[in-house]
């Protein structure tokens, strides 16, 4: 399930896309958040960084609810996915967080004080 990262920077009302990132996994986008994986690379003036991961190729048919589209917000991410992404993703960060497996950029970001 590819993700597309957008790094957007905010000027009064006006918003512009700085940059984009494209990963082909979780596992990518994990390796890109831990440090020394790029994400200390980030402009410093962002207001906004949107994590956008699509829809799975197949309908969940047998529970609908998990393939509902929402936005989780961190701080200055935003991560829009399927509910089911959303919770899958939120256990890995916050797993990884706790042994110490993400940028201080990604965590600035985040706004994780810990």
């Amino acid at each position: 399930m590819p993700i597309n990262i957008e790094f957007i920077v905010k000027n009064g009302d006006r918003s512009f896309k700085e940059d984009s990132v494209t990963f082909a996994t979780p596992e990518e986008l994990f390796e890109y958040i831990s440090p020394g994986g790029g994400c200390e690379n980030m402009p410093s003036d962002l207001g906004e960084i949107r994590m956008i991961f699509l829809p799975p190729p197949h309908p969940n048919i047998t529970n609908p609810i998990a393939d509902e589209r929402v936005t989780l917000q961190m701080g200055i991410i935003l991560i829009t996915a399927p509910l089911s992404t959303i919770v899958q993703i939120s256990q890995e960060i916050i797993d990884k967080v706790g042994r110490g497996e993400l940028s201080e950029a990604f965590l600035a970001a985040a706004h994780a004080n810990y």
